[in-house]
């Protein structure tokens, strides 16, 4: 981690306390609204946006890389990073905008720092780290799975503790919440992600020269294909089997995948990069596999 991630890093318990004495001020006054400023930076999206202590969003606004990443056959840490550097300050200015709230109101910048692209972060830490010592605002990190954990609260009237599963291109857990910063880690993938492994079998099926799936990250083409298939006419063997946990793992399916798709390929008698006239076959197969896996 560079000196700037650290030195941001080293302000987040001043920030917290910062951030419990601004709340405290306030407690024999009348309630005052506090507004934060979220900023997401941890992969190949640039998202901000300003929630209220209601959790009402009141003004958001992204700026999506997926073309970006389709051309190169997906995420590259270096072009991620630079779409991060030249778009943050226009997506932070329009959930300001939308929101009609200045920087001078919000009560504090809330920004992922972590896990993630360690270059694809720093952007968003040396966003923040300027931000809050130009305004002196409190700072609050976010680990990004924990925000995925308790977004439902935000939408429902969800009481703790419940059973989360996050299913993501990078990550594959299961937890329980039993508070905002209070979780139990039952599980997790590992080795790869189930998006990671989707991701991968798409390429090695080559659905970008796909006419239905050409515009379609991997794991959006494989469901889409899947719907059209025959899960049958292949059986993978189901991964962890043996164990008596929750952890997950994708790394051997996507082997088994592999396999099969060179015995398909040699039957048709095609090369690789050539799709395959079963591929809709294999996509229902690989996705059903994945699901029963998870369940």
């Amino acid at each position: 981690m560079n000196s700037i991630a650290k030195s941001l890093l080293r302000s987040v318990k001043h920030g917290r306390a910062v951030w419990l004495r601004s709340s405290s001020a306030h407690s024999g006054k009348q309630h005052l609204q506090k507004l934060v400023l979220g900023i997401e930076t941890s992969c190949d999206d640039t998202g901000a946006a300003v929630v209220d202590d209601a959790g009402n969003v009141l003004g958001e606004a992204l700026h999506c890389q997926k073309e970006v990443h389709l051309q190169s056959g997906g995420i590259i840490p270096v072009v991620a990073q630079q779409l991060h550097r030249e778009n943050i300050e226009q997506v932070v200015k329009e959930a300001l905008r939308v929101s009609g709230v200045s920087i001078r109101e919000l009560a504090a910048v809330a920004t992922t720092v972590k896990p993630g692209l360690a270059l694809s972060l720093e952007v968003g830490l040396h966003y923040s780290l300027n931000l809050v010592n130009r305004y002196q605002k409190p700072f609050i990190p976010i680990h990004h799975m924990e925000a995925h954990a308790l977004t439902v609260r935000l939408m429902h009237q969800v009481e703790f503790p419940f059973l989360v599963l996050l299913l993501s291109g990078g990550h594959c857990l299961l937890a329980v919440a039993q508070g905002v910063s209070d979780f139990l880690l039952l599980g997790q993938s590992i080795d790869i992600a189930p998006g990671d492994m989707l991701d991968k079998v798409a390429r090695r099926l080559s659905l970008r020269k796909h006419p239905e799936c050409h515009s379609m990250a991997g794991g959006k083409a494989i469901e889409h294909l899947a719907q059209a298939g025959n899960r049958q006419q292949h059986a993978f063997r189901l991964p962890m089997q043996q164990y008596r946990n929750c952890d997950f793992s994708f790394s051997g399916l996507q082997n088994l995948v592999n396999k099969a798709i060179i015995e398909k390929e040699e039957e048709e008698g095609i090369q690789e990069g050539e799709i395959l006239s079963s591929v809709k076959d294999i996509a229902a197969a690989v996705q059903h596999a994945v699901a029963v896996h998870v369940i």
